[in-house]
């Protein structure tokens, strides 16, 4: 009989990972808050139900895929909650971004009721999302990591343990400052360039030959040539990561300069009403201060 697994927060990144499970026979109960996408599953196989608790009830292992720590602290410890349906043996994996202090929390929480946790953020977006491609940063036991394996393998393509609990979160906040620094970095340099008369799309490929070269680039052409920003990741999303990345940098005594700065210019698309705009966006702040949209004819 094929393992049921848990699956709660069907949004842009957890719905193509609870299909992707499916598809590799797993037998899954979902639960989202929006009741339209739990049943759009149950349609494809899946069983929907009712509360975080009756997910738990019916499940060894269940998955979170939330958008923020409350999220994760209400769905998981709150009023029918995960904790009051979990089974002692049982695998909590949490893939959502939080806090590190948080995910502490939980699975101290966890630790006394006989379940494991394991924290398990990921990179990709939803395009690894949808093609099982993911990178998986994994906190928590190496027997828990184990356990799990088969199911992250399913997910993603780079899977790592990378310490105890909260670990696989801090590594996440690290994966987040460099995304967004790249993206800000690679949008001042194509404003500065198709402003001076070069194509953007020859400065993308002849960037990308070389030690400039990056993944950013190669995955978020389309929106920055086309002005494309159709989410796959949000702004409002990345400028949370930052936030969750400043604090650990308080916590730890790491000054984060630049950080800061691309936070607050993620927090400007936000206050413009761009939050839900891909964090790509970026672009159009440096191409309203230079006065310059880039691409053919300007």
């Amino acid at each position: 009989m094929a393992e049921r697994i848990g699956f709660i927060g069907l949004g842009i990144m957890g719905k193509p990972m609870a299909r992707n499970l499916m598809k590799a026979g797993y037998d899954l109960v979902v639960y989202n808050r929006s009741r339209e996408k739990a049943d759009e599953l149950a349609g494809e196989g899946a069983v929907a139900a009712e509360s975080p608790k009756e997910v738990a009830a019916a499940c060894e292992t269940v998955i979170t895929m939330l958008p923020d720590s409350p999220e994760v602290r209400e769905v998981v410890a709150g009023e029918n909650g995960v904790f009051e349906g979990i089974r002692e043996g049982s695998l909590l994996i949490d893939m959502s971004t939080i806090s590190p202090v948080v995910t502490e929390e939980l699975a101290a929480t966890a630790g006394k009721k006989g379940v494991g946790m394991l924290d398990a953020p990921v990179s990709g977006g939803e395009p690894g999302a949808e093609e099982g491609t993911l990178s998986i940063m994994v906190g928590g036991s190496e027997e828990d990591f184990e356990r799990a394996k088969p199911i992250f393998d399913v997910l993603g393509k780079t899977v790592v343990r990378v310490g105890e609990a909260g670990a696989g979160q801090v590594v996440k906040a690290c994966n987040q400052i460099v995304v967004a620094l790249t993206i800000e970095a690679v949008s001042e340099a194509l404003v500065l360039g198709s402003k001076a008369g070069v194509d953007p799309a020859k400065i993308i490929e002849v960037l990308s030959g070389g030690l400039a070269g990056n993944k950013i680039m190669e995955a978020k052409r389309t929106s920055f040539l086309e002005h494309d920003f159709d989410p796959g990741f949000r702004t409002e999303l990345h400028h949370k990561d930052l936030g969750i990345a400043l604090a650990a940098s308080r916590e730890y005594g790491v000054p984060l300069p630049v950080t800061a700065i691309v936070s607050q210019m993620l927090e400007a698309l936000v206050a413009k009403g761009s939050g839900d705009r891909d964090h790509s966006a970026i672009l159009t702040l440096i191409e309203e201060l230079a006065q310059h949209r880039i691409g053919k004819g300007t």
